[in-house]
């Protein structure tokens, strides 16, 4: 399988596996893999990537070699999106600084706010293939 992106995420944030079961209907084309933070993978990324695995203040979408992280990280994978969620392509007009402090706050609160589950998603057969969990 060829991927073009990988999406290193929080597979016990409630929000992130919201966004990734999101991504999952409305991708262009079957190309991202997902990492989840907790995988042996998942740790080793994040912290190559200066990232600490244990309390994860942003997600990773590394594309061509190269780690985006924060709003970045968004408009990147909004990049590979059809439907409504190209809108935050539109973010990138934003100053980044503005763009990550909206980012961080939401980030250190997506527990408090969206909840924490202890079991990461169970991805379909088919799509199997594409997660490390």
């Amino acid at each position: 399988m060829q991927c073009d992106a990988i999406w290193l995420f929080d597979s016990q944030c409630v929000l992130c596996s919201q966004g990734v079961q999101y991504t999952l209907r409305h991708e262009k084309a079957a190309s991202i893999r997902f990492v989840a933070i907790q995988s042996d993978e998942g740790h080793a990324l994040a912290r190559y990537h200066d990232v600490d695995p244990g309390d994860p203040a942003t997600f990773l979408f590394i594309e061509g070699g190269v780690a985006l992280d924060k709003s970045d990280a968004m408009i990147a994978l909004a990049r590979h999106l059809k439907g409504p969620a190209q809108i935050a392509r539109l973010f990138a007009f934003i100053p980044k600084s503005l763009r990550d402090r909206a980012y961080g706050l939401i980030a250190r609160n997506r527990y408090k706010l969206f909840g924490q589950v202890e079991c990461c998603i169970v991805p379909r057969a088919d799509q199997r293939h594409r997660f490390v969990l």
